[in-house]
């Protein structure tokens, strides 16, 4: 299969976590293999369409299922760090979009050479998130086994809601691609890459300027924001559960936006439009690729991105 000639560019997509799990009754590996399958179909029409693709993804849940396992096995095994629960999950997730990739590609006849970089990304030792940390993890505890594993394993803890206690890790903010390079690279020879899973594997410099491991979360769109700054993309496209971003959300005066500028972004930030934990990441992040130069952020759901890269549907937010 020959190359598109008349490439329209790069665009960086991030898949969440989420979008895998379709509902609680559904989330075994072959449960997520059907609904990555579906978001992979609209990645195969993106490149059937000429751009370039560079694929990101969430891992919240599949982390959580991780632990959740260890914690079952505690007695017999020990659990294991966050950067190694990260790098598994890119692993894992790696595996199934390359595949999907690669089937659905064949099928269409369309070049898509798919490959997955498990990738570090390195955050500042002295982050100030790392003498706060928020980022909830993993199952609800009693008070008692979360004081026990607090005194013993040296976790933060807080109780969450009223629905019990759950540990909490710091979510650094993201500096550096390290495998950037490697990434380029395999864009320039042609290839659809998935990169960059679940804010990448978080590791800090050492003194001897090697890296190694630190149990926190990076923040998936600001990393991804991060890589598609760092590689020049075109498009920067978040895929959320909703089709396009609205301001006064479930609310009588709820209205869709189908463009907005940053400076407009910044103010129904401000303003508190967007949720804390589900739309505000993702205009954030949008900001960050437009502050280092990006031209066009996308966010839309995974089955409107063909129609939203045309411009035709999502919302798009520019400088």
């Amino acid at each position: 299969m020959a190359q598109n000639p008349t490439s329209k560019g790069t665009v960086v997509v991030a898949v969440g976590g989420n979008s895998l799990i379709k509902d609680a009754d559904h989330i075994g590996l072959a449960d997520q293999m059907e609904a990555a399958a579906e978001t992979m179909r609209h990645v195969v029409t993106m490149l059937a369409d000429g751009w370039r693709v560079v694929i990101t993804h969430g891992n919240g849940p599949q982390v959580g299922f991780l632990l959740r396992r260890a914690e079952l096995a505690a007695a017999e095994l020990p659990v294991p760090s966050l950067d190694f629960l990260g790098a598994d999950t890119q692993g894992a997730t790696g595996y199934m979009f390359t595949q999907l990739l690669g089937n659905e590609s064949r099928r269409r006849g369309v070049d898509a050479r798919p490959v997955a970089v498990v990738t570090q990304v390195q955050v500042a030792a002295d982050d100030p998130a790392f003498a706060a940390p928020t980022k909830p993890i993993g199952s609800f505890m009693t008070e008692a086994i979360a004081q026990q594993h607090a005194a013993e394993d040296g976790w933060n803890i807080t109780e969450d809601a009223g629905r019990g206690w759950r540990r909490v890790v710091a979510s650094p903010k993201p500096v550096r691609i390290v495998e950037l390079d490697a990434i380029a690279g395999l864009i320039d020879a042609g290839h659809t890459v998935v990169a960059g899973g679940g804010g990448g594997v978080p590791v800090v410099e050492t003194p001897d300027g090697g890296l190694r491991g630190v149990e926190a979360v990076i923040d998936k769109d600001l990393a991804t924001a991060l890589l598609a700054g760092e590689l020049k993309a075109d498009v920067l496209l978040i895929s959320t559960a909703v089709d396009a971003v609205a301001i006064d959300f479930n609310q009588p005066t709820q209205k869709w936006l189908s463009t907005m500028t940053a400076a407009e972004a910044r103010e129904y930030i401000a303003a508190g439009q967007f949720g804390k934990g589900s739309m505000e990441p993702k205009v954030s992040a949008a900001l960050a690729f437009l502050a280092a130069g990006g031209s066009r952020v996308i966010i839309t759901s995974p089955e409107r991105m063909p129609e939203a890269l045309a411009g035709t549907a999502g919302t798009t937010i520019v400088p």
